[in-house]
């Protein structure tokens, strides 16, 4: 119980920071379970999840890839979607997770695919 409650109040601080610094920016935000990733852009001045993509969807979810390279596609799926809603500015949000593994690569394929963050 006392894990769970460290990782909320980690997410709930690191969240308060990023939007007191990101004004004029959408939020990027990750959550992963073990089998998964989720992803959502999000415009928090109307509260509206402008683009999303996830390991789930139809065309990822019957192929048998690793963690890894799952969380890469869903990058480039993501920023293929962004662009076409010409998002390019925003802020990456890594909720409770470390910096690390499956999120540190999904950040390094959405900057090379063009987000800027």
């Amino acid at each position: 119980m006392r894990k769970l409650n460290n990782k909320i109040k980690r997410k709930l601080r690191n969240r308060k920071k990023l939007k007191g610094v990101n004004l004029n920016r959408y939020r990027i935000s990750v959550t992963k379970s073990l089998r998964n990733i989720f992803v959502q852009i999000i415009d928090d001045k109307l509260n509206k999840t402008l683009v999303s993509a996830s390991s789930i969807e139809k065309e990822l979810k019957n192929n048998k890839v690793k963690k890894l390279e799952k969380s890469s596609m869903i990058a480039e799926i993501l920023a293929k979607r962004a662009k076409e809603k010409k998002i390019s500015n925003v802020y990456f949000d890594r909720g409770g997770y470390k910096f690390h593994g499956r999120i540190k690569l999904f950040a390094e394929t959405l900057r090379k695919n063009g987000l800027k963050f």
